[in-house]
């Protein structure tokens, strides 16, 4: 029986809706089981995670996010999704596929319990993986861990791929699973995915390459006893398809291909799949292993033979018989012709399926088939906001890479991959490489200070223009940079212009007013405030007191350098001498001394002749104003 932890929850209400009735499976990453879903009275499959999972923040939000992106696919060949959610653990929950996987079969075929799928067979299989993953594909979802296991039946044998989306949550999840978890992801995986690079749909077709020739063979191409020698062995070279797939094996060596670019996608993979079938005899049914017979067989159980499901899928015989008939109908002449009509029935029926299958009608399969390529334009040049419409017509994916080319303006299209006059399918990818302007250039670390010559030179040789702006300092020389206006970065577009702050000197100082009375002292500490110096300069004034500042050499408000020196006048008072004594001179000599004294003689009275002075007006010792006149008596 399956294992008592898978038991024990059987019984269980997940979210108050689904009642898990019986295991299905377990894995590294979840647990499988058949439900009810007690609201709607449906069985339905329920996938509980591993509880690991659900405290990894990164994985639910990568969980719910691909949860909905998978939930809104809607196509007959991909698992349909019901429900998603958390309950202790996250879950999800798909519609019940009763017919069991492909990896039962083959796990069947190994353990003596049935047989491996002829290429017929596989081609079935095939043919409804690629239209599931060209759907998908479109969408824009990528499955990542496509394998037997993730392909499974229903009742009438129509295959469903399941997983889609989790493989990458799982992925990008901060969680340590098992040792040996993910060898049945590397038995499948692409080289691109074992070198770590970024994957598309191609991974997923080279994957059912894989999974085909294992199916027809019971080996898996490149597989090794360890994760690690499995992923080596497949970097280096192509898949080489062993001769027993017949007519498949062109087709999956070219899905096989070391270069993604080699390689078709599931479109064109259905197609080449298509062309084989007419050199290929009509497929025995599918030894289905039901889904509950799958869970005891994984356990050890025996399946009995009543479990195994033998269900041609993707077809009714009512279908099967109006295309013999139609077949059998075109078919005249002999009975050689007739078994030839009957030998090669399996393509047309084929044909007719899949045109059901699409609803394509009357319409011719290879228009349902084939994807509308376009030519991709001459795109260059142009802006990348300029596209939208070109790439919205053609129905291309753009896929924005970033770069720099010196001589592009920032957004402009630098080449795209395909390039220019090359096709490109609609759904596919188109790379854009867009530049974000001119390579970057590293600037000088050390600037301020230095002559601004000296630092514009350096700046244009690594190919930046150069602006300047002058500015005052009061510590930097002038004609000397001070800095960059802004913050200047590490890195700078070649084609940049960097302003550069030039130092001009210190700023200019303005002069002082006087104020009333001042003397020299107190002005000369005004001046000192504005970092001004004082020269004093003084000069009598009949109007300004001695000690008091007259006037300035230079205008109260007018601007001088810092440093500059102001010439102070201040007044030494009235200019005034004495009169001197000049009783007993003669007039002439009285005169004389008036003159030394810096007075001039006034009148004089009192005779003529050599009479001598006998007093004067002021009298002697009295100050008068320097150029007074004095008058004189002379007498005997």
């Amino acid at each position: 029986m399956v294992s008592t932890r898978l038991s024990d929850e059987v019984g269980r209400v997940v979210n108050g809706r689904y009642r898990l009735v019986a295991p299905l499976g377990a894995g590294s990453s979840a647990q499988v089981f058949l439900a009810d879903d007690v609201t709607l009275g449906r069985q339905v499959a329920v996938k509980m995670l591993q509880p690991a999972l659900a405290d990894e923040d990164r994985f639910l939000r990568r969980f719910r996010t691909e949860a909905q992106n998978i939930a809104a696919v809607n196509h007959p060949n991909v698992v349909v999704i019901h429900d998603w959610g958390e309950d202790d653990v996250p879950y999800l929950v798909s519609e019940y596929l009763a017919g069991g996987s492909l990896r039962a079969m083959l796990d069947a075929a190994a353990n003596g319990r049935g047989e491996l799928l002829s290429p017929s067979q596989a081609l079935v299989v095939g043919l409804d993986v690629c239209r599931g993953l060209a759907h998908a594909h479109h969408a824009g979802l990528v499955h990542r861990d496509l394998k037997p296991a993730n392909l499974l039946f229903d009742t009438e044998g129509r295959l469903r791929i399941a997983d889609f989306g989790l493989a990458r949550a799982i992925a990008e999840a901060a969680v340590t699973e098992p040792e040996g978890s993910v060898v049945g992801t590397a038995r499948y995986a692409a080289p691109e995915q074992a070198r770590g690079e970024r994957l598309d749909g191609k991974a997923d077709v080279y994957a059912l390459a894989v999974l085909l020739v294992e199916a027809v063979t019971g080996v898996a191409p490149f597989a090794s006893d360890t994760t690690l020698g499995t992923l080596m062995a497949r970097i280096d070279s192509d898949l080489e398809v062993p001769a027993e797939l017949g007519p498949l094996r062109a087709a999956l060596e070219r899905a096989g291909r070391l270069r993604a670019e080699d390689r078709p996608d599931a479109e064109e993979l259905g197609i080449l799949l298509l062309a084989a079938s007419e050199r290929m005899p009509a497929p025995a049914p599918l030894p289905l292993v039901g889904a509950l017979a799958e869970a005891e067989q994984s356990a050890g159980v025996p399946v009995e033979a009543d479990q195994t499901m033998t269900l041609l899928p993707l077809v009714d015989d009512d279908v099967i018989a109006a295309a013999a008939t139609a077949e059998s109908t075109a078919s005249s002449g002999s009975d050689d012709d007739a078994e030839r009509a009957r030998g090669r029935r399996w393509p047309w029926v084929l044909v007719a399926v899949l045109l059901v299958a699409l609803g394509a009608g009357g319409f011719f399969l290879a228009d349902q088939l084939r994807t509308p390529t376009h030519e991709v334009p001459e795109l260059a040049g142009r802006q990348i906001d300029d596209i939208e419409l070109i790439v919205e017509d053609n129905d291309w994916v753009v896929d924005e890479k970033k770069t720099r080319r010196d001589g592009t303006e920032a957004g402009e299209i630098v080449s795209t991959d395909p390039a220019a006059g090359e096709r490109l399918a609609e759904g596919e990818t188109l790379i854009v490489v867009v530049s974000e302007g001119n390579t970057l250039t590293d600037l000088p670390t050390e600037i301020a200070g230095r002559p601004f010559a000296d630092v514009a030179a350096e700046l244009e040789d690594v190919g930046l223009e150069v602006a300047r702006t002058d500015v005052f300092d009061e510590e930097v020389e002038p004609d000397a940079v001070v800095g960059a206006d802004g913050e200047l970065p590490a890195t700078l577009p070649r084609g940049e212009t960097v302003t550069l702050l030039v130092s001009k000197g210190p700023e200019p100082r303005e002069v002082p007013e006087i104020p009333d009375d001042a003397t020299f002292d107190e002005f000369k500490a005004l001046l000192a405030e504005v970092q001004l110096g004082a020269k004093k300069k003084e000069e009598f004034s009949d109007d300004v007191a001695a000690g008091v500042v007259i006037r300035l050499s230079d205008a109260p408000g007018s601007e001088l350098a810092r440093d500059s020196t102001v010439t102070v006048v201040v007044s030494k008072g009235p200019d005034v001498v004495p009169v001197p004594a000049m009783e007993g001179m003669s007039l002439d000599e009285a005169e004389a001394a008036l003159e030394a004294a810096g007075l001039v003689l006034g009148e004089f009275v009192g005779g003529g002749g050599n009479r001598t002075v006998v007093a004067s007006d002021p009298p002697a010792g009295e100050s008068v104003p320097r150029g007074s006149e004095v008058n004189l008596l002379l007498g005997r």
